[in-house]
């Protein structure tokens, strides 16, 4: 892009469906998009919706051939994606799972020169709506991004099968889609370079925010109601902001310290294990402590994110204060060339970040004993 007349740019997938029963729709709303399908879940995802993936490609008069997946969105899983779709001859690959699988298909579609469809079975990142992939090594660190001309041409949620995953997916897209305002405002400040390839539009900003205010007014009712397996009109908000807004926000309004924070945390094996969202949290606060936000700011997130279940001390992803070398080496991959912590309204060097991310510890333990909130819970990893 040229650098001598920035535009400001916003980019979304072609449609997005949201709502219980969705799932039997797929067909109907893919058939428009593509004739041969190859629909990519692994086997646990594809024993929870087979049978209704393949009656609505059925009811849509299309052909039916799924393959498997295993647990990251590697650079291998990628090619042999691709490389199956040139072997079968689809004309669109449909991911259904969770957010690896979603950008594994979104990397192969845009390699072989196909379309691409999201249906994520938890709403637990804004990765379906991207135009973007996350690309992490065998062992699960992130390695790349992988940057699309266009978004899905179909997201779909079926907001029942969402409410029946663990509620532990729902609160990790709440902690995932916290961080969207949080950054997006960082981003306003600098009128940096957004991850949809230019300055951030109103609309991009604005997104962001709504899915902040909708997850400050809905996460604990959506949350509770998840528990029990249930759709609510708070569980249909959270799952619209978590995925679609947040999507939106992060990608037109833009990322800064939290995102790149969660990328140097994967390079810690100490918190493997954790979800996307609850790395991004600590991200949050780590973020909130550089930006020296207003104290009260920082404590109601810090009772929030208790509240709705996010770690936000060290502790809780398996890291102390004391463990300095592995801190740096979080911060040096934080601060890398490229990190999108360089669109915040200041320069961060390692040593600021890791005193920020040592200070979370004693101010949110103090914060959570203040509050009458329960103490860190120790994270091991596996």
């Amino acid at each position: 892009m040229s650098t001598s007349h920035p535009i400001r740019t916003v980019i979304s997938p072609g449609r997005y469906a949201q709502g219980r029963g969705a799932l039997s729709r797929l067909g109907e709303l893919t058939k428009p998009i593509g004739s041969k399908p190859l629909v990519v879940a692994d086997d646990v995802v594809w024993g929870l919706v087979g049978d209704q993936v393949t009656a609505s490609f059925a009811d849509a008069d299309l052909p039916l051939t799924r393959d498997g997946f295993g647990v990251y969105a590697t650079a291998k899983a990628v090619e042999t994606i691709a490389a199956r779709i040139a072997e079968v001859g689809a004309d669109v690959v449909v991911g259904v799972g969770g957010g690896s699988v979603i950008d594994a298909v979104k990397a192969a579609g845009h390699l072989a020169g196909i379309r691409w469809v999201s249906v994520p079975t938890v709403a637990s990142t804004d990765a379906p709506c991207s135009a973007l992939s996350v690309i992490y090594s065998e062992e699960g660190a992130f390695e790349e991004y992988r940057f699309f001309p266009h978004n899905p041409d179909l997201v779909l949620v079926d907001s029942q099968l969402v409410a029946n995953a663990p509620v532990k997916f729902l609160v990790a897209g709440v902690g995932d889609a916290l961080a969207t305002w949080i950054e997006a405002r960082a981003v306003a400040t600098t009128d940096a370079t957004t991850m949809a390839g230019g300055l951030p539009t109103m609309t991009g900003t604005a997104l962001a925010r709504l899915s902040w205010d909708a997850l400050w007014e809905n996460a604990l009712p959506a949350i509770a109601a998840v528990r029990e397996h249930l759709v609510t009109p708070a569980v249909e908000k959270v799952i619209e902001a978590n995925t679609l807004l947040s999507g939106l926000g992060f990608e037109s309004g833009g990322l800064a310290a939290a995102h790149a924070i969660h990328n140097g945390l994967t390079a810690a094996p100490q918190t493997h294990g954790l979800t996307h969202g609850q790395k991004v949290n600590i991200g949050s606060v780590t973020q909130l402590v550089l930006e020296g936000a207003p104290t009260q700011e920082v404590r109601d997130f810090i009772e929030f994110t208790t509240r709705v279940g996010l770690p936000n001390t060290l502790t809780e992803i398996g890291l102390t204060t004391d463990d300095v070398d592995d801190l740096t080496r979080v911060a040096e991959a934080a601060t890398a060339e490229g990190e999108t912590i360089h669109a915040m309204p200041f320069t961060v060097r390692v040593p600021e970040l890791v005193d920020a991310l040592r200070s979370i510890e004693g101010f949110a333990r103090q914060v959570r004993a203040d509050a009458g909130l329960p103490e860190p819970v120790p994270h091991r990893a596996h």
